[in-house]
């Protein structure tokens, strides 16, 4: 990569890189080289308008990935699989007629310019789906809006500087709405849940109204887990529990984050107890407060903040104390309690056999900020 399309490589923390680059066109060719041909340790990568940031498995693979992020060639760079992908809209938005106003053109002539030029997908925003669209008409470079809206309606076509997009689920927002689409930008059952990929050339299509249509659901594959005679049963979640596992890094470019455990190490602990694999899911706990009962027989393990527990037989006549970071038996009908942690503040349960839900995106984690995977217990 020659010095003209580098502007700057920064650390950002002990194992990630942000790379500044001079133009989107050098992002995205970029972003494109290392999805095609990740540099060694590297865990994910997301562009944005002007820089990439790249994320490694350790220390030691991020300070050797600068030296061969200055020395790649783009010039001859992995262009993206390029799809043409076709939006029908509805242009009724609501500020729609401020655009205009805007621009100084008609609302016929807004429209025209929005489905007239051919749009590209140009790099992932903040929820799964949302993809920052560029290349379009220069005369519809509008300003946001000066109060956003607390929530903008799914499948909303929105203006914001030189940018176009569609909110794939209802978010706070500040672009200007012009139109509004039925077409589904995320969707797990998908090959590929986002319907717009960077690189992606994308066409609004002008309709009076939308046309829904329903197809069959795929047939849900069964897991590839063999089911547990064993379950947990929450009498109470306490302020938050969580299931997790280590992630699902790699999708930081359609909006998706890692999620995982936010203690990774008390996570693998937990597992590595009760003998199952590190990547299993568990159970994390924030601050204490957790009661789970067996139905079954049940090898547990605790692990992470330092927490009073204990294990209350089925009748609440007796307890016995709940070891850290030791495997004991929760039987049929026992009552697993948390306490209040004296030191630390998350704590991991892990099970044999391990949690069993469906996986999303490779991973069982709960991602809070995108909405995918388990809902907190």
């Amino acid at each position: 990569m020659s010095s003209s399309q580098v502007t700057g490589i920064r650390p950002a923390g002990t194992r990630a890189l942000l790379v500044e680059l001079r133009s989107l066109a050098d992002v995205t060719a970029l972003h494109a080289q290392l999805k095609a041909h990740p540099l060694p340790g590297q865990i994910d990568v997301l562009a944005a308008a002007g820089t990439v940031l790249v994320r490694f498995i350790g220390r030691r693979e991020t300070a050797d990935a600068a030296a061969r992020i200055q020395a790649l060639d783009l010039t001859h760079a992995d262009a993206p699989e390029a799809r043409t992908v076709t939006i029908d809209t509805v242009y009724d938005g609501a500020d729609l007629a401020e655009v205009a106003r805007l621009t100084g053109l008609s609302e016929e002539a807004v429209v025209k310019a929005h489905s007239g030029s051919s749009w590209l997908g140009g790099f992932g925003g903040f929820a799964p789906g949302f993809t920052y669209l560029t290349g379009g008409d220069p005369v519809l470079n509008v300003p946001r809006r000066n109060s956003p809206r607390t929530a903008v309606p799914t499948g909303s076509v929105a203006l914001a500087g030189e940018y176009s997009a569609v909110y794939p689920r209802e978010s706070p927002g500040g672009w200007q709405l012009i139109g509004r689409t039925n077409a589904v930008m995320w969707d797990l059952d998908r090959e590929d849940p986002a319907l717009i990929r960077p690189g992606d050339k994308v066409i609004f299509n002008p309709v009076r109204e939308l046309v829904t249509t329903t197809t069959a659901a795929e047939a849900a594959s069964p897991s590839s887990e063999a089911s547990s005679p064993t379950s947990l049963e929450v009498k109470a979640p306490g302020l938050q529990s969580l299931i997790q596992d280590l992630g699902r890094p790699g999708f930081a470019d359609l909006g998706v984050s890692a999620a995982g455990a936010a203690d990774t190490r008390s996570a693998r602990q937990a597992n590595r107890l009760v003998g199952n694999p590190a990547e299993a899911a568990v159970i994390e706990n924030l601050f204490g407060g957790l009661e789970v009962v067996a139905d079954g027989d049940a090898v547990l393990a605790l692990a992470g903040a330092e927490i009073p527990a204990a294990v209350v037989s089925p009748d609440g006549s007796r307890d016995r104390p709940a070891p850290l970071n030791t495997p004991f038996a929760l039987l049929d009908g026992e009552t697993l309690t948390l306490g209040t942690p004296f030191r630390g503040v998350r704590s991991y349960l892990a099970v044999r056999g391990g949690v069993t839900v469906e996986p999303v995106l490779g991973s069982r984690s709960t991602d809070s900020m995108s909405g995918i995977g388990p809902a907190p217990l």
